[in-house]
Order: structure tokens, then sequence, then C-alpha cells
């Protein structure tokens, strides 16, 4: 299934997209897209039955506002330096366990939202990711198959960074990976059983239609399961909690100078195989 939350920021409907483009209704059915419809398996049963049955009534898509497809995140874990190909790129060493980092939920906005260029920033950066939405809670998992059991679904994650925030200014990395907008999500959450590989997606990333990212989740250094796995040894994983696995190669800060970091005006536009579609215009902070 394709779950979607639709309408205006704050008050979207969830919605399911089915295989022909018809954009169904679901709120007569579930209150929201969340952890609460997520973790409880008897609901997702009778959304899948109400699709199966034909019921739902149609949605009209045109100027239609998509959301985030997940509301009232608790929170999202990200993954840093987990593709070979971004390691060989950047000339850094490869980890000997995830780098893990928090980003805020108040990050998140739709996936073809406006991005906000941080007040002073000169190094806003972009980052196409695949993100695992969960399930069912889980801690202290033992192996692979128990972490991708945990899973709900996958969706498209642009982790939006501040390259200077993040690495030239002290401390962690919190200061430039939290900057309003950074976390555009969606357009879909595609439910597990419709994802038979997460480590064969490819990912692409535009911007201002010339391609900076071409990669596949096959170049993960720890794939979906062990994240997942190792995630809950240090912290409980609840329902409708976001995991960012982390970006391939291509993006700025890897590049040789003068970086093409992002500014005002710029598209950016990603993709990954079977998830959907983003596209961003960004703007300057007010």
């Amino acid at each position: 299934m394709r779950l979607l939350r639709v309408g205006p920021a704050g008050a979207e409907r969830p919605a399911l997209l089915e295989d022909d483009g018809t954009l169904r209704d679901l709120s007569g059915l579930v209150a929201d897209v969340d952890g609460a419809l997520l973790g409880d398996a008897a609901a997702l049963a009778h959304v899948r039955a109400a699709v199966g049955a034909r019921i739902l009534p149609a949605l009209d898509p045109r100027g239609l506002r998509i959301g985030a497809p997940v509301g009232r995140i608790g929170k999202i874990v990200c993954i840093g330096v987990n593709y070979r190909d971004l390691v060989a790129e950047a000339g850094v060493a490869v980890p000997a366990e995830p780098v893990v980092f928090l980003k805020a939920p108040d990050t998140v906005v739709g996936p073809d939202d406006t991005v906000l260029v941080p007040r002073g920033s000169e190094k806003t950066d972009w980052e196409v990711e695949l993100a695992v939405v969960i399930g069912r809670t889980a801690r202290y998992l033992r192996t692979d198959e128990e972490a991708l059991a945990a899973v709900a679904g996958y969706a498209v994650a642009n982790d939006v960074s501040e390259r200077e925030f993040q690495n030239e200014r002290g401390g962690q990395w919190d200061k430039g990976k939290n900057c309003e907008t950074f976390n555009p999500l969606g357009p879909w959450l595609v439910t597990a059983d419709d994802v038979p590989d997460p480590q064969a997606l490819r990912m692409r990333l535009w911007v201002n239609g010339r391609l900076r990212q071409d990669s596949s989740t096959a170049q993960q250094i720890f794939p979906v399961g062990h994240v997942v796995r190792y995630v809950s040894q240090f912290m409980t994983l609840y329902p409708g909690d976001v995991i960012n696995t982390g970006t391939p190669a291509g993006v700025a800060v890897a590049r040789p100078e003068p970086k093409p970091y992002l500014r005002a005006g710029d598209v950016v536009e990603l993709e990954i195989d079977g998830l959907g579609r983003q596209r961003q215009q960004l703007k300057d902070a007010p």
C-alpha cells in the first residue's frame, strides 16, 4: 500500500494511492497515518480490506498539497557515512559501527514544500535518503530478521544539511541538521510488503535539472536490517519513528571547489524507485 497525507499543513487527512493513480480518502476509516495506525495490525488489515472492497471515496488530486506521509513522528534517527561510494568519493574511513545522530521531528515538511536556506548559510547541501518507518516497538533486537519485521514501510527523505553549521561551528552535528524545513519526507509511505528488497532501490537527485546523485541502496555499508537492530540497542524505537539511513555519493560537500552548495531559487528533485518523487524550491529563511 501507498499511504499518504494530503491537505494544508497541520490539517492533513489520511489517504491511499492505488496502482492506477486513483487517490482514495481514508479519513472515514482511520484518524491519521501515524504510529497509532502503523502499530495496529488489525487497523492496517481493515484498510487493506476496504481497498479490496473498493468502498473508499475518491479524492480529486488537483491542487491538493501532499504532506509528510507520517504524522506525529516521535523521533528521527539518522545514519551518517553509510554508503561505500560516498566513502570513496570523500576519502574518509569506513566506519566500524553506524554513525548515529538525531533530527528533530519539527524539521519534517511535505515532499514538495519550500526548503528554507538558513540565515548566514553558505553551505546548504542535499542528501537523498531511504527513510525507514517503524511499525512496532523495538528494543534490543537480536537479529536483522527481527529488525526487518519491525519495519512498517519506506519513504523518500531529503536530509538537508548546512555543512558549516555541522562541521565548523563546534559541538555535534545538530546545528547543521535541525534547521527549519530540513527533512522533506514522502510523498508516500510504501508498506514493507510492497518493497521486496530495500537493498535494491535506485536513488537519484537533481539540482536545477542536473543529475547530482545516482546510486542504489545496494551501496549501503550497514543495510536496513542491521541499522534498525543496531539502533534498538541504544534507544527504544516506537511505531511512527523514522530512520534516515544515509546518503550516497554526489553531495556538494564531497565535490571539488567551488562546491555547488544550494542557494535561494535552486530547485532540488529526488526519487527512489517505487517510493515516489520530491521537488523543492529553496528560499531564504525569513
